[in-house]
């Protein structure tokens, strides 16, 4: 399967996801949070540096309980900036 290139927009919003996270994990280290989580050290190492900008969602939501942080909270500060081009653009 060939996946289509990311845009520019997809990238942005995958970086503000991991600084969320990083700002989330805090002073829990990386290994703690994604053992927690279930997910390999490299995974969220990825994910947070913004090289994994669109983790599948059963990943996202267990990050999200291991970090406690609810998916609406992910949500809202992921949401597309109505000033860049993206899906929220398209229906406006």
């Amino acid at each position: 399967m060939v996946r289509t290139p990311l845009t520019p927009w997809e990238r942005q919003r995958g970086e503000r996801f991991g600084a969320l996270l990083r700002q989330a994990r805090g002073e829990r280290s990386m290994v703690d949070v994604a053992a927690a989580a279930g997910v390999s050290a490299e995974t969220l190492r990825k994910i947070e540096t913004g090289r994994a900008p669109t983790p599948a969602f059963f990943t996202v939501a267990a990050l999200a309980g291991a970090l406690g942080i609810s998916l609406d909270e992910l949500v809202v500060a992921c949401a597309d900036d109505p000033a860049q081009e993206g899906p929220a653009a398209l229906t406006a």
